[in-house]
């Protein structure tokens, strides 16, 4: 379900696990829960040092997820200053332009159309954790960096253009961005 809309997600737990409620009433108690959970989440390690190293190279940068706009909102709390940097999101649960979510490439296609230069896709280069996150981008022509969290299979990495353990591994460079500063 990685990568998923927050509906289908839903609609899908509420199905397989014949939860006796209602889609409408488990996303209700899944935001309370993860209002409760994800409030003090941590950036990915490597996150805030990739953010500020391209946003301060002029680099445009827009956040592409799954999740819907309140989610989102949740989850930046204590880390506005980093999400300031991003030029606009995209979230494919609440943005009437994304169609369909991952593993279509909606999402990904919209966020570069939202750029004032409008990047060609091939110029575009997305960081995911999920798998559907991956085949959307890979289907939108874009070059993909996945970062998987550690329950991802082997099979499921298939695809990405590299794959990190973390975003400190990152070399900008390898994608003809400006690399990082030497420090010392």
């Amino acid at each position: 379900m990685l990568g998923s809309t927050e509906q289908k997600s839903a609609a899908i737990a509420v199905n397989e696990l014949e939860l006796p409620i209602t889609v409408e009433e488990y996303l209700k108690i899944f935001t309370n829960k993860c209002k409760e959970m994800l409030g003090n989440s941590p950036l990915m390690p490597g996150a805030e040092r990739l953010l500020r190293h391209l946003h301060a190279n002029k680099i445009p940068i827009a956040l592409a997820t799954s999740s819907g706009e309140h989610m989102v909102e949740i989850k930046v709390t204590h880390h506005r200053d980093v999400f300031e940097l991003f030029h606009h999101r995209v979230c494919g649960s609440t943005d009437p332009e994304v169609k369909a979510g991952k593993p279509s490439p909606d999402i990904f296609l919209i966020a570069a159309s939202r750029f004032l230069d409008k990047p060609d896709p091939s110029n575009c280069l997305v960081f995911e954790d999920a798998p559907n996150g991956v085949q959307a981008a890979l289907s939108a022509g874009m070059q993909v960096v996945m970062v998987p969290d550690k329950l991802v299979t082997e099979e499921m990495r298939k695809g990405a253009t590299q794959v990190l353990k973390s975003l400190d591994d990152f070399r900008p460079e390898d994608f003809g961005l400006p690399p990082f500063p030497t420090i010392g």
